[in-house]
């Protein structure tokens, strides 16, 4: 490697400096142009060869694989556009239904304050015929006692007045009586 540095520094000429030239200050050499050119051919014909059914591909790809995307997006709005009509729809059949169900639980309520007041009603008049029955039980039990209590101190009374009443000559007076009345009666 020494030697080829030492060999470019001799070519060079004085001062040590490579020079380069060529017969146009602004086109390479003749060699170079023809090279480069056939090079330059060769690699774009392989690149249109083998790589422009793939680029073609995947460019033909891209665009279905975008018109795809558009289509279902498409689809997707459609669907959607057709939910919301039947939400719509949904939201105005709630309202109906909703005031349906009002109306229906309002006639439930009536019906069974209806049907509890029947049965208070009918509860409160099989009350009052017991208790009916059960005053004049009592007031037919009361009246029995009543009626003992007073023949029993009308007994007691009446005994007492009597015997505070009749002194001895009326008493003997009554039981002559009552022996004639006996003795007459045979």
């Amino acid at each position: 490697m020494i030697s080829f540095i030492s060999t470019l520094i001799a070519a060079g000429g004085e001062g040590g400096e490579l020079t380069y030239e060529t017969h146009h200050w602004l086109l390479p050499e003749t060699a170079e142009i023809i090279y480069g050119g056939l090079a330059s051919v060769l690699v774009i014909a392989a690149l249109i060869k083998f790589a422009g059914p793939m680029i073609k591909k995947s460019l033909t790809d891209r665009t279905a694989r975008i018109q795809a995307d558009i289509d279902n997006a498409k689809s997707t709005r459609e669907a959607a556009e057709v939910d919301a009509g039947r939400i719509r729809t949904a939201l105005g059949d709630i309202t109906s239904e909703r005031a349906r169900l009002l109306a229906e639980a309002d006639s439930q309520a009536a019906a069974v304050l209806a049907d509890g007041r029947a049965r208070i009603a009918a509860e409160m008049a099989d009350i009052e015929a017991k208790a009916m029955a059960d005053i004049a039980n009592a007031s037919g039990r009361v009246r029995e006692e009543l009626e003992s209590d007073i023949k029993r101190l009308s007994r007691i009374a009446v005994e007492q007045v009597v015997a505070n009443a009749v002194n001895d000559s009326v008493r003997q007076d009554l039981i002559e009586n009552f022996i004639s009345n006996v003795g007459a009666a045979r």
